[in-house]
């Protein structure tokens, strides 16, 4: 998944080995996506991950569908 272009996301070299990271978190922004598409529900997902907000969740998912709907065209 390319989280170039989301604002919510940071890439720092050297930080969780330069993986996609939620902004100011060590949380990859991958976990949040995979969570939510193996049927964890938002309040779950908020629950394993409470630092993050469900507005900023919702947005993580948001951002990752359609990307990837993109890349199976």
């Amino acid at each position: 998944m390319d989280w170039r272009g989301c604002e919510l996301v940071e890439i720092i070299p050297g930080k969780v080995s330069g993986c996609p990271l939620v902004k100011g978190t060590r949380i990859p922004a991958d976990v949040i996506v995979s969570n939510f598409d193996s049927g964890s529900p938002l309040a779950e997902i908020h629950e394993n991950y409470p630092s993050l907000s469900l507005a900023t969740i919702e947005a993580l998912i948001s951002f990752a569908h359609p990307h990837r709907l993109q890349l199976a065209s």
